[in-house]
């Protein structure tokens, strides 16, 4: 018979891989116990655990029937991207005939376990009345017997995956520049010693006379990856927030520009302005950013809010033997 997606057999043996006794039902019940997990037992290369929810999995709508899942014990055994195709098979005793109630997918559908999904199984066992009808042999003097059979099908690895990340303990690390002489530069572009924020290394970039379509007329300030290939790996990429500032060092009123949150990466090192300040107010005196014609003061905020990381592409897997 087929029903809510299950499709149930009977079976006069017990169940291979795993066989679970809840001695006291009724206590699960009664304290609105949410989930029961068993111990770990061995299946296909991996470890495994049942997770019954004695009244049905809420985070599911589930109500007035027993739900149980098939779990993997050791999380870190099946990395994100890969997959692992299970015919999970859940086995109930009925204890007044001696056999057991084998229920499985009705569609024959492949369980599939991933890195993001690390259980599968059945919302909707058995409704909680005709569990608890002695005469159906499934409870009896409050105990019942639960077990598993589980045959890894096949076993596959993706070829690319993304992960994204928060930085937990994320905060915004200042640096402070000052730049000397500024009259008398001849370079292009100049760049800041070297700065630590979110775990990377950064540079405040500075084009005296402008760059791109601030060139002649503005000047140009950018944050920078300093050598991302050796601290970033190819394909990863940080969420970062940052403020870029010329301190007015005679007023006070600094001119300071914030991003919008902006993607850090081995190919998009620098982000800013390059229309920062025009020339002509940079350099009036009375403004407070180029002291004596000669030195002005540049900071940089940064604070990296998280990581996207391209992890390593895997091989494809051999069909496990069940």
């Amino acid at each position: 018979m087929a029903q809510d997606g299950l499709s149930s057999s009977l079976s006069n043996s017990p169940p291979t891989h795993y066989s679970l006794k809840l001695e006291s039902f009724s206590m699960l019940t009664e304290i609105s116990v949410d989930t029961y997990e068993s111990g770990e037992f061995g299946a296909g290369g991996y470890k495994w655990k049942l997770v019954v929810y004695p009244n049905g999995n809420t985070k599911k709508n589930v109500e007035d029937h027993i739900s149980v899942y098939l779990k993997l014990a050791e999380a870190n055994s099946l990395q994100i991207g890969s997959e692992v195709s299970v015919d999970f098979r859940l086995f109930l005793l009925d204890q007044n005939m001696g056999t057991y109630l084998v229920l499985h997918d009705a569609n024959m559908n492949k369980m599939c376990l991933h890195g993001a999904m690390l259980q599968v199984g059945f919302d909707r066992v058995i409704p909680l009345k005709e569990f608890s009808v002695a005469s159906n042999g499934y409870l009896i003097d409050d105990a019942c017997v639960l077990g598993a059979e589980v045959f890894v099908l096949k076993e596959r690895r993706a070829g690319k995956v993304e992960c994204l990340s928060r930085n937990k303990s994320a905060f915004m690390k200042k640096h402070c520049w000052k730049i000397m002489s500024f009259s008398m530069l001849k370079s292009q572009f100049l760049q800041s010693e070297p700065f630590t924020a979110g775990g990377q290394t950064w540079k405040i970039m500075l084009y005296p006379r402008g760059n791109d379509d601030g060139k002649k007329s503005h000047v140009s300030v950018y944050l920078r990856l300093a050598n991302p290939p050796e601290k970033l790996s190819p394909g990863s990429q940080l969420l970062t927030e940052y403020t870029l500032r010329i301190v007015d060092q005679l007023n006070g009123k600094h001119m300071s520009r914030k991003s919008d949150y902006a993607w850090f990466s081995a190919l998009n090192t620098a982000w800013g302005w390059s229309r920062f300040i025009e020339l002509g107010s940079f350099k009036m005196p009375n403004n407070g950013y180029l002291v004596k014609n000669t030195y002005c003061l540049v900071e940089a905020e940064v604070t990296v809010h998280g990581i996207a990381k391209a992890l390593e592409p895997a091989k494809a897997l051999e069909p496990a033997k069940a």
